[in-house]
Formats: structure tokens, C-alpha cells, sequence
């Protein structure tokens, strides 16, 4: 591939962004350089909780069902998971979920609507936000958490800091705060110059990556893999356009250092 192409940079754990990246192929992107430089693994640690007087389960993350079915969780008839990608990896170790929209909010709002009998159990990651248990069991709805595997950071590869460092486009899609602050430092870490597309999940993803110039981005109206892959699609035409035919990077530096966006329309 000629070095010219754009690079899409893949920071979320590594199955997760295989399968994005999987995603973008299928859906016959071609011109793009993927690199896959997780900043946050997944690390199965348990215990399992207590599941006596147990009813459902809830999952917000793929990787929360992928640990419970590493643990040997059993499954129940009730389960309520966060959004699609996660409720396709409980029906894949044998759940029948109930499908939230993608969001915490959403998700709360259909368990509180059903109002299921017994007792919930959210299974999480150590870093996790929203409060949903506590939310619950404070609206009347019996719901206890139990954190079974964890998200340590990595560093950034060597592949990724030349990219960065380089003047080919970069374009990142960032899915949580989280991983949207550590792609931050890590870009001023290593004092990245290449021109930056960002994808957003939401904006409040957009809101931690501040400080970082990002030459165009885009935000997703809600929380969906398929809507991120849209959104990368359209970064990248915008990514190309910054590639003369012959191979070389048009400037974009005097933008950047001014702040102004060489795109941007009244």
C-alpha cells in the first residue's frame, strides 16, 4: 500500500477492534492503513458474585459477558444487555437479552419500565460509569454489582507513534471518555503532528479528548457500531482530500497552529 493512504488507528481492546475492523472491510472500505494499538485490554478477574435470589443479569459491555462465561456463569432466562453488540455476545454463550438503546439512560429506563421480579445483578468492569445498580435499587428495582474483569492500559505501538509523528492523516474512533483521554496523552505524549480525524460516540467522548487539535470530526446521533463506521467513512473522504494525487500531504500546519479548520463553512 502506497504510504500516502490514511491510517485508521484502532485504540479499544484488541477483539474489539478487530471486529470493527472487520466492519469497515466488509462494508468494502478500501484506502486505509489499520493500525491496531490498543490503550485498554480486558483482563478476566472474578470473582463471580453471590447468585442466590438472583432473577437477570445485566451486561453494558461485551466484554462483561465474555468474563461471565469464562467464570462458568450460568445462564438465566432474564437478561438485560446495554446495546446490540453487547446483546449478540449473550446470545452467543446462550441468552435471550432484552436490548436496551445503546446507553445507560435507555437501559435504565427499560428495566424500570418492566420492573422485573426479584433481584438484578449488574456484571462490570473496574471502570464503569453511571451508578445503574445504585440508580436502581434507589428507584425501587433490587439490583446489586459485582465487578468481574478489569481494564488496564497499554502503551501505544511503535506502528501507532510513527503514524502519529508522521504527516499522513490519522483517523481514531474513540467509543468512551476513557479511552478518548488516554488517546490525548498519549498524542501529546509523543508529540503527534499528523493531521487527526475523531469519531465520536458521544459528546461527551468528544469533551475529554479537549486540548487535542483534531482537524475534523464527527459525533454520532447514538451509541452504535455501525453509525462509528459511517462516521469513519466520512472522515476519510475528508482525510483524502488532504493526499495530492501524486502522494504527497497537502500542508495543513498553518491551520492547525492558527486554529482555524480549512474546511469549515459559515
Amino acid at each position: 500500500m502506497p504510504d500516502s493512504q490514511p491510517f485508521l488507528l484502532l485504540t479499544r481492546p484488541r477483539a474489539a477492534s478487530q471486529r470493527f475492523l472487520e466492519g469497515i472491510r466488509a462494508a468494502g472500505v478500501t484506502g486505509i492503513v489499520p493500525l491496531v494499538s490498543p490503550l485498554i485490554e480486558v483482563e478476566t478477574t472474578g470473582p463471580l458474585p453471590e447468585m442466590a435470589g438472583t432473577t437477570g443479569l445485566i451486561f453494558t459491555s461485551a466484554s462483561g459477558v465474555q468474563a461471565f462465561a469464562e467464570l462458568g456463569g450460568a445462564v438465566l432466562p432474564l437478561c438485560y444487555a446495554v446495546g446490540e453488540a453487547t446483546a449478540r455476545a449473550a446470545r452467543g454463550v446462550g441468552f435471550s437479552p432484552r436490548v436496551a438503546e445503546g446507553d445507560a439512560e435507555s437501559l435504565l429506563a427499560l428495566i424500570l419500565a418492566e420492573r422485573p421480579e426479584g433481584r438484578l445483578v449488574h456484571l462490570r468492569g473496574t471502570h464503569a460509569r453511571g451508578d445503574l445498580a445504585a440508580r436502581l435499587t434507589a428507584a425501587g428495582q433490587p439490583c446489586a454489582e459485582a465487578v468481574i474483569y478489569d481494564q488496564p492500559t497499554r502503551p501505544m505501538t511503535d506502528q501507532a507513534i510513527a503514524a502519529l509523528r508522521g504527516s499522513v492523516p490519522v483517523i481514531v474512533p474513540l467509543f468512551s471518555p476513557r479511552s478518548a483521554r488516554l488517546f490525548a496523552a498519549a498524542a501529546r505524549d509523543v508529540n503527534a503532528t499528523a493531521p487527526l480525524f475523531a469519531a465520536y460516540m458521544s459528546g461527551e467522548v468528544e469533551a475529554a479528548l479537549s486540548g487535542l487539535y483534531v482537524l475534523d470530526s464527527e459525533i454520532v446521533l447514538r451509541p452504535d457500531a455501525e453509525l462509528m463506521r459511517k462516521a469513519v467513512e466520512k472522515l476519510l473522504e475528508c482525510a483524502r482530500s488532504l493526499v495530492d494525487p501524486g502522494g504527497s500531504v497537502k500542508s495543513y500546519e498553518s491551520d492547525a497552529r492558527s486554529g482555524e479548520d480549512p474546511q469549515a463553512t459559515d
